[in-house]
């Protein structure tokens, strides 16, 4: 299985990341990808982007160094009833949304009280996907995570990094995947790179989708093309929102 699109990167913009946005573009050409998703985190993290940030992508170009620049978020997870914390003004014209549990916005608490905040963002009709669900910080019923996911339509993310800086994702990480392939969740891998060196390093995920054997259908974003479509029919589902 190959990965044509890099579903998770940060920049400068982001506070703790190392490149620019043409930096990232030229990394994702170097690892031959066919496009990127910029997705710098939602405004409640201090140190991150305004909201005019998220309403201004579209001064950027569709195609740096010859490949796709995607524009999308990493939305921060707010409450258990499934807030994030972005307009939906600005939310809706953006190509991928993603939305996930973060220490500082919301502290981890039971597996129940997580589960319900993580079911919740997948409910969430301006949500696309969910960011490292497979996180140990953040303990949840991962096959009620899953089942959800299927009944929404929205895909689950293998984080390359967090077999790095996640201690104990092997596992976690492992039991979404197989849960996937179970209930036949959609699943998307990104290498959540904070270097342009970084970007489209996704080697231990995609090894572990693979001796999970799962097919290349259920990757949102193992082709261009079937990334581009999932994209478009989630950017018209959003835009019916309210």
């Amino acid at each position: 299985m190959k990965i044509a699109v890099d579903t998770h990167c940060h920049s400068i913009a982001s506070g703790h990341a190392y490149s620019t946005i043409d930096e990232l573009a030229a990394g994702a050409r170097k690892a031959r990808l066919k496009g990127f998703v910029l997705t710098e985190h939602g405004p409640a993290l201090q140190g991150f982007p305004h909201p005019y940030f998220f309403g201004n992508l579209k001064a950027l170009p569709l195609k740096l160094h010859g490949v796709r620049l995607f524009r999308g978020v990493e939305l921060n997870i707010i409450d258990d009833a499934g807030g994030v914390d972005l307009s939906p003004k600005y939310i809706r014209h953006l190509d991928f949304v993603m939305a996930g549990l973060h220490e500082g916005c919301f502290p981890p608490q039971s597996a129940a009280e997580n589960t319900k905040a993580l079911t919740a963002a997948i409910a969430n009709p301006l949500v696309d996907a969910i960011s490292h669900p497979g996180n140990p910080a953040f303990p949840v019923d991962l096959e009620e995570v899953v089942k959800c996911a299927v009944r929404c339509g929205k895909a689950l993310e293998i984080n390359n990094s967090s077999f790095r800086v996640r201690q104990g994702s092997d596992a976690t990480c492992r039991l979404v995947v197989r849960l996937a392939a179970k209930y036949g969740a959609l699943l998307c891998c990104g290498s959540d790179a904070h270097y342009r060196l970084d970007v489209g390093n996704l080697k231990t995920a995609l090894q572990l989708l693979m001796e999970e054997r799962i097919h290349p259908d259920q990757v949102i974003n193992s082709s261009y093309s079937s990334f581009v479509e999932f994209t478009e029919k989630r950017k018209t589902e959003r835009r019916a929102v309210g």
